[in-house]
């Protein structure tokens, strides 16, 4: 009888020992997988300011890290006639600008806010800036960031701005 009673304790010891590990793993896995598949508003705020700290450095490079290659870029405004026009381009030629700018040319964008939307693998991020050159106020509008997951991590896979010198808080 004895042996029975012990066999059972110990089936039961094991049993309860199993069952923790194995609750624990689960937690652990679950946690790592949440994590991987987490992308935040801040995470996104953070590959918009990556892309800016290397505009206004002229550092191409550091540009080129959160951009998902020659993506498509495109400006909207209204021109001088009052009529809207989009002008349609590649980041390529954008990046090239950037490298080529003069050393004492100083463009600062100013970003005045961050409107972050995500949905699984896709967000959005809206910053309405200003721009100012060489410290003298340009311009004013709006960016609009599509960023994506992508094996490599999340990247800018599209970019659309506005311009404008009218309704802006400098005038």
């Amino acid at each position: 009888m004895r042996n029975k009673s012990t066999n059972f304790g110990n089936q039961l010891l094991n049993y309860l020992i199993m069952k923790r590990i194995l609750f624990i793993l689960s937690l652990l896995i679950s946690s790592v997988l949440f994590a991987q598949d987490s992308f935040s508003e801040d995470d996104a705020k953070q590959v918009i300011d990556t892309f800016f700290k290397g505009f206004h450095k002229g550092d191409t490079i550091q540009m080129k890290s959160v951009i998902l290659g020659n993506i498509a870029t495109q400006t909207v405004f209204a021109s001088k006639d009052g009529s809207n026009r989009i002008v349609d381009s590649m980041m390529d030629g954008f990046i090239k600008a950037i490298g080529s700018r003069p050393e004492t040319d100083k463009w600062e964008e100013r970003l005045l806010d961050y409107n972050v939307q995500i949905d699984g693998n896709l967000a959005h991020v809206w910053t309405p800036y200003e721009f100012w050159l060489n410290d003298k106020f340009s311009h004013c509008g709006a960016n609009a960031f599509t960023l994506a997951k992508t094996d490599e991590g999340w990247k800018i896979v599209h970019l659309i701005d506005s311009r404008r010198r009218s309704s802006c808080k400098q005038e």
